[in-house]
């Protein structure tokens, strides 16, 4: 059955806080007006999944079906009502087989919840888990004593980074250790004085520098372009004197100025003839063209390789690192520089006279030095990052002993601790496997009742109960019936017409009763009418007379009854209502003291303050009558003022209804005598408290509602008070309201 329903964020509950009815029994008896939340606890019980923020917490973890009465079953069911399947009365046999199929079932069940109690306890966190989870406790705190001896300390503390700060991960590690671990053991004394080496400031490995590679522009140094003499073609009238002057580069450079004079002479200004231009072109053909080319080209490429080389050794002298001779390598870096300002400068001239051959400075020697001095800075980087490597071992090893003379100080603990959880596991196991056993034979079992169910179980008896039900309190102008599919009920008149559209409010309500009476005792399939289920009664006299009410009182008190002798089928029943005659008539019990509850029994009241729900529990049944009801609504409101807790903002319809109840249908006082005995303020509130006599009981005040301020309800109780006194019927006031807190009320 139900232990506790928990219900956050839903309807008229707490967002925040969460709203908890707890300790539940066999019996439970919720009363609360509408708009309350009844209803909402009771869609909480019907569907799992109703909403996220709600749950029901079950006896044993195990779920029982739950038949609720509510608003949404109404709606779901009467349209068309599926067929509710009962054994037959003639099949006794097969019931006495299905019975002792049950037993056999609970039986196995009552080993499945031992098991599970002793697997887990009666929440999961106790039984051999429960024994598991403190074994793995105290060898949490038990691993962390010499771990944080070693931590305090400080020598040793490095080779327990990761673990100092949380005994979980310290215990995992230990357990690591103690399967991986094959270090010799050392004394403490020899690794406190190996830590202070290998422990200290870490050095850091060194990048080796790349290597400068000369290839490149070496290679620009043997190009055959900077030896050739270049010239124009020698076949050309005008060749043989260019060549007798050697001034080819002269008229080369006089060209464009040529061409710029309108082909005349820039020296002497004399015209040529066009022969004489054509003569010139024909000089620079093709050739020159490709030669001078060829020297632009390995201008651009020794510019580029030079840059490379440059730049490199410019990241170098910035970054020279622990073993470069860096002041050597400036040295280098200069005298390179200079050959290759002065090799660029000879290849500018070669652009600029390309006749004349160049000779480019080598550049190989001091390429060769460079690449020793970063070869032997190198092997120096090489050299220092063995010995890195080789102190990164030594830390490791040094963890492991660290490591290893933990676990000797916990030898005996880790034997003790292994043995445990050894046998707890080989017990969980042996556990489990029983449990799955159990289960087995359950299914079984299970299997078997619904065999036996299917081959006996008919909607009929359902129908003749229901109609003779309908018939012996007077509903004789319609009947329920086979729908014709073996499945589903219908609703027809004498002469066979539908009767679903036109039964009233409260001959549906009375009905669709009827029906969930006779379906707790049975099921909507031909299978599962011995399952043990839940049932809750949400409000279920909604429109009914007097009469059919007592009938439903009496029939929910049946229920209420068979399962506090642990009959068939029914574990557990809610019963919800805002009638105070229906909760009198379905909670009498001649057995009952008056001064305490049951101990199968609980009774709450739910109430709506300003925004939110709440659930009270009481230890005896709280509900008298609705007179009585008003007062104990008066006398919470009283204190409440007390405390400057908040007040129902209809405690002044309350103050209304006990004054209609008391000095209209009781006391037979003039009202208007009563009012006339106050002045200003008073007079008009006591107006106000009488506007509900003189309106009458069923006018729009019913559901009048008006937030008052702090200062309206106490000076609305105090007048209230004086109503009595100066109507000569404090007497009254004061059974009611025996021990107000009247002074702290009105001061």
């Amino acid at each position: 059955m139900i232990q506790s329903i928990s219900i956050l964020n839903v309807a008229t509950f707490h967002p925040t806080i969460v709203t908890t009815l707890d300790d539940l029994r066999q019996l439970n008896y919720i009363f609360g007006s509408n708009g309350t939340g009844k209803t909402t606890i009771s869609r909480v019980i019907a569907d799992t999944a109703y909403s996220t923020t709600c749950h029901c917490t079950w006896q044993n973890g195990q779920p029982l079906e739950a038949v609720v009465l509510n608003r949404d079953f109404i709606e779901r069911n009467f349209d068309q009502m599926r067929g509710v399947f009962t054994l037959g009365e003639k099949e006794k046999d097969t019931e006495d087989k299905i019975m002792a199929a049950k037993k056999a079932k609970e039986a196995e069940q009552e080993k499945l919840n031992t098991l599970g109690r002793t697997l887990g306890g009666n929440d999961g966190t106790g039984g051999k888990k429960g024994e598991l989870t403190q074994l793995e406790s105290n060898a949490r705190d038990r691993f962390w004593v010499p771990v944080e001896r070693i931590k305090k300390e400080k020598k040793l503390a490095v080779a327990l980074t990761g673990v100092l700060s949380d005994k979980e991960k310290c215990k995992q590690k230990v357990l690591h250790e103690a399967e991986h671990n094959d270090s010799m053991v050392k004394e403490l004394a020899d690794l406190e004085k190996r830590a202070e080496t290998i422990f200290g400031e870490a050095p850091t490995k060194q990048s080796p520098h790349p290597m400068i590679t000369n290839s490149a522009i070496v290679i620009h140094e043997s190009n055959p372009i900077l030896k050739k003499k270049v010239i124009g073609k020698e076949d050309v009238d005008i060749a043989a004197m260019i060549k007798k002057l050697e001034n080819s580069d002269w008229v080369r450079r006089g060209l464009p100025y040529y061409e710029q004079n309108d082909q005349k002479c820039p020296f002497c200004q004399q015209s040529t003839t066009e022969q004489f231009t054509q003569n010139l072109r024909d000089y620079f053909d093709e050739a020159f063209e490709n030669d001078t080319n060829a020297i632009d080209e390995v201008i651009s490429e020794y510019a580029k390789n030079a840059g490379v080389i440059q730049t490199a050794l410019a990241s170098i002298i910035a970054a020279p690192g622990k073993f470069m001779d860096v002041e050597k390598l400036k040295a280098k870096k200069t005298a390179i520089d200079q050959l290759i300002a002065t090799n660029t400068l000879r290849l500018e001239n070669k652009k600029k006279e390309p006749s004349q051959a160049v000779t480019l400075d080598s550049l190989t020697t001091l390429l060769a030095d460079i690449e020793t001095v970063i070869e032997e800075s190198n092997a120096e980087v090489a050299k220092y990052n063995k010995t890195v490597d080789n102190l990164a071992a030594e830390k490791k090893a040094l963890t492991a002993e660290v490591w290893r003379y933990v676990l000797n100080e916990l030898e005996v603990d880790l034997k003790q601790y292994q043995q445990n959880k050894n046998a707890i596991e080989k017990a969980v196991k042996s556990i489990e496997t029983n449990m799955m056993e159990v289960e087995n034979r359950i299914a079984e079992k299970t299997k078997e009742i619904a065999n036996l169910e299917k081959q006996t179980t008919s909607i009929q008896p359902t129908i003749n109960a229901i109609n003779q039900t309908l018939r012996r309190f007077g509903f004789d102008s319609f009947r329920i019936a086979d729908a014709g599919d073996g499945k589903h009920y219908t609703l027809v008149r004498a002469d066979g017409s539908d009767a679903k559209k036109t039964l009233s409010e409260g001959e549906k309500t009375f009905v669709v009763f009827l029906y969930f009476y006779h379906l707790i005792k049975g099921s909507l399939t031909e299978t599962g009418l011995t399952e043990d289920r839940i049932v809750v009664f949400d409000d279920p006299v909604s429109s009914l007379d007097s009469d059919v009410l007592f009938i439903v009182s009496s029939l929910i008190r049946e229920v209420c009854e068979r399962c506090r002798s642990g009959g068939k089928h029914i574990k557990q029943v809610f019963v919800f209502t805002h009638n105070v005659y229906f909760h009198k008539e379905v909670t009498y019990d001649s057995k009952r003291d008056p001064t305490k509850c049951r101990n199968d029994e609980s009774f709450w009241i739910v109430r709506k303050g300003s925004s939110h729900s709440q659930c009270d529990r009481h230890q005896r049944n709280p509900i008298k009558t609705s007179y009585q009801l008003l007062w104990s609504e008066v006398h919470e409101a009283e204190k409440a003022v007390l405390t400057g807790e908040f007040v129902s903002p209809q405690i002044e319809n309350t103050l209304r209804r006990i004054l209609e109840h008391y000095f209209t249908i009781l006391g037979s006082v003039d009202y208007k005598s009563v009012c006339d005995k106050f002045d200003g303020k008073d007079k008009v509130t006591c107006n106000s408290l009488f506007s509900w006599v003189n309106a009458g009981s069923h006018s729009a005040l019913d559901d009048a509602y008006i937030t008052p301020s702090e200062a309206m309800v106490k000076n609305a109780l105090r007048v209230f008070k004086e109503i009595f006194e100066k109507s000569g019927n404090p007497g009254h006031y004061e059974m009611m309201n025996p021990t107000p807190p009247i002074a702290a009320v009105t001061s």
